[in-house]
């Protein structure tokens, strides 16, 4: 069992030892420096290289043991060969983990692979942690933790409840524009090679993170499949597991040993490992950035229900057909709900509410938005909502939109899913923007938004079918 406290110095350190080199470029030791100091981190920082005496205004010192005080973590970019040297001065300093950015191990070829095993021994012996090799990283944005080693253009990221970790440094600032990700993150942990940190460290490390409602995992390979059963149920039971893998034909899974040195677990195998754990498997990479958001921004729905508010009935349509699968069915409409619709505009009160035809007939229907919004939501017999808005460039109607939704803000236990669409891609986004920043998740697609809800439909019912025995 992995204690919260060996982790926590992955991603909250008191002191960081950065070694490798500080020449400016887009990657290394000075981007690192910099992003530290630009993202807020509060503790000390040691760049360590005997060629260098300073970087960004702090002192770079010649070793390891010429470091004043103790060293909660480690980030080593050297060459792979000079790794093992290196754990075993950490030792001799009591580093508590280290991370391996360096590549060059088990990824690479046999050779590799005795090294990267070299490495792992020294460290166990020592009671280092280590995460990677060939990894990009960890990021934490609640506590202002950002020792990126690529230069990502932006040195902070908008805190939320959102934990991903993968495979791949695809999930780490250099790949992924957060400053538009509006949902927030908690922690992003890339654990490259997982010669010692692995995915079962991690979700049990998440479980207990107070900050983290929903883990978002991309898995090349499950290092321990009968510890992967243990934690991913338990872990699962208190928050949703979302997982994309890789490696589903011979020659994806092939390439994921080149890439992180990982054994591919058989497809079929890895469906019936998600069915009895209850983790909740994406199929795609976009998907792992997606659906958490309706996790970590919404109530879980109490039934299959939904409600559907929308400009274009052809959409509704085709949500309809998507929510089918997933165990969603068109909601009914109390009378009272009904009436109050129709009294807006006659043939309006039944579902899906098509806005379309009471926008052109009557005046001012956007500044009654809000009222209607309300209403579906206040209806009994919808357990959760699906709206589709029209984002014309219209200030006029984007405050409408704005106001309907800070309306309903708090004041129901049932979620609500978004897709936009509209003239303008910059009216999208800005609608899309202000709607995420109250707490409301927008999706790219109209099937991702179903997907999103269906899926935490059916974990809900899991949570409450388990709460029930």
């Amino acid at each position: 069992m992995t204690t919260s406290s060996e982790l926590t110095h992955f991603f909250k350190p008191d002191s960081v030892a950065i070694i490798g080199s500080f020449r400016k470029g887009f990657f290394g030791g000075y981007v690192i420096v910099d992003s530290l100091l630009q993202g807020g981190y509060k503790g000390k920082i040691y760049p360590v290289n005997p060629n260098y005496e300073q970087v960004l205004g702090i002192r770079v010192y010649p070793s390891l043991e010429q470091i004043p005080g103790d060293i909660d973590l480690a980030l080593i970019m050297i060459n792979a060969r000079g790794v093992p040297e290196l754990i075993k001065q950490c030792a001799d300093k009591g580093v508590k983990a280290a991370i391996i950015i360096a590549d060059g191990f088990a990824e690479r070829n046999e050779q590799g692979a005795q090294l990267q095993e070299q490495v792992q021994q020294l460290a166990k012996q020592a009671h280092i942690r280590l995460m990677g090799p060939n990894t990009a990283g960890v990021v934490n944005p609640i506590d202002n933790f950002y020792p990126c080693p690529y230069e990502a253009g932006y040195h902070t990221i908008q805190k939320g409840a959102i934990a991903l970790i993968s495979q791949t440094g695809m999930t780490n600032p250099q790949a992924f524009p957060y400053q538009d990700y509006h949902c927030g993150v908690s922690k992003i942990c890339d654990l490259g090679n997982k010669c010692d940190v692995d995915e079962c460290d991690l979700l049990e490390y998440l479980a207990e993170d107070e900050h983290t409602k929903v883990v978002g995992i991309y898995l090349e390979g499950i290092k321990d499949g009968k510890r992967f059963l243990r934690v991913a149920r338990a872990v699962s039971s208190r928050k949703p597991v979302l997982i994309v893998k890789s490696g589903r034909t011979t020659q994806g899974a092939a390439a994921s040993a080149s890439h992180t040195g990982s054994m591919a677990v058989n497809d079929a195998i890895f469906d019936a490992v998600c069915a009895q754990t209850g983790v909740i498997r994406l199929d795609t990479f976009d998907e792992l950035f997606e659906v958490p958001k309706i996790f970590a921004t919404q109530p879980l729905p109490r039934g299959g229900r939904f409600g559907i508010l929308t400009i274009t009935g052809g959409m509704a349509v085709m949500a309809i057909d998507y929510g089918a699968p997933f165990g969603l069915q068109l909601a009914g409409m109390q009378p009272q709900t009904a009436s109050f619709l129709d009294s807006i505009f006659s043939g309006s009160g039944h579902m899906p509410v098509d806005i379309g035809p009471m926008m052109a007939a009557v005046r001012g229907t956007f500044s009654r938005y809000h009222e209607i919004l309300d209403a579906l939501m206040a209806d009994s017999n919808v357990d959760a909502l699906l709206h589709i808005p029209w984002a014309h460039p219209s200030e006029d109607i984007i405050e409408s939109y704005v106001r309907a939704y800070e309306n309903i803000r708090g004041r129901y236990q049932k979620p609500v899913v978004t897709w936009v669409y509209g003239p303008s891609s910059q009216a999208v986004s800005e609608l899309a923007y202000r709607l995420e920043r109250m707490g409301f998740p927008v999706f790219k697609q109209l099937e991702t938004a179903i997907k999103a809800l269906g899926l935490a439909l059916q974990y809900s019912q899991k949570r409450m079918a388990s709460d029930a025995q």
